[in-house]
């Protein structure tokens, strides 16, 4: 099973004539299971020390992805915006947000945020700093980052790895890898805790090692077999990805 995007109703940046706060557009109104439980819970906390939880951004298709990119190539859009394929927007796990509305200091909103599973993309809580308004819910993919971050992979940096398994989760398509489905088993066998190398979309020696541990027979004839199989064990590991609590 693939990781859902749900909708999420949220207060945004927009709005209509009257200068009143629209909700969040519908095309980019959708994200991960955890990640709506974690910008929800955010804005509860937020609100009790009087601020808010405004948005400006959220979930981006791979055509949204690519214009950001675009935008930014061509001068037009300031912020640095990589091509698809590198971004936890495009995972439903990244959102932007109104840092004027928040009511807190950055170094506190990033102690609220920690809280709930959500970091920044910077290093430093500086609200002058590009990009101080990107946060990320990065769930299980936060160990595809630490696998790489610890040489176990090396052909994408961290952040690039973690995001386009983010993305290959929900079933979005990476143009680095030539199968995506092998790829997202690769993905998956990492967020078991299993070495196998690179996520470059071919199954090779230590992944087919990984999947017989786990208990998955190799079938190179059935690759969505196996992406089944290794995507239940993730599911099982990781619950919330996939639905949200019981209130």
């Amino acid at each position: 099973m693939k990781s859902p995007l749900l909708p999420i109703d949220i207060i945004s940046i927009y709005t209509n004539k009257l200068g009143d706060r629209l909700p969040l557009p519908v095309r980019m109104a959708k994200c991960t299971p955890d990640t709506h439980t974690a910008i929800f819970n955010i804005a509860t906390e937020l609100a009790q020390k009087g601020g808010k939880l405004i948005l400006s951004d959220l979930f981006r298709s791979y055509d949204m992805q690519s214009q950001s990119h675009n935008d930014f190539v061509s001068g037009k859009k300031k912020a640095f915006s990589p091509p698809p394929g590198g971004s936890f927007h495009e995972a439903g796990r990244g959102f932007d947000l109104d840092l004027g509305s928040l009511k807190i200091s950055l170094a506190d909103f990033w102690k609220i945020a920690a809280g709930h599973g959500v970091v920044p993309i910077i290093k430093q809580p500086k609200a002058s700093l590009s990009e101080a308004w990107h946060f990320d819910c990065r769930g299980s993919h936060q160990l595809v980052y630490e696998y790489y971050e610890s040489g176990k992979g090396d052909n994408f940096k961290p952040y690039k790895a973690a995001s386009a398994s983010g993305i290959l989760s929900i079933g979005i398509q990476v143009d680095d890898f030539d199968d995506q489905q092998q790829a997202a088993i690769q993905s998956c066998l990492i967020r078991l805790g299993k070495v196998i190398g690179n996520i470059d979309g071919h199954i090779g020696k230590r992944s087919r090692q990984a999947l017989d541990e786990l208990g998955i027979p190799v079938d190179m004839g059935n690759i969505p077999e196996m992406l089944l199989q290794v995507e239940d064990l993730v599911q099982q590991k990781f619950p919330t990805e996939f639905r949200m609590p019981l209130l």
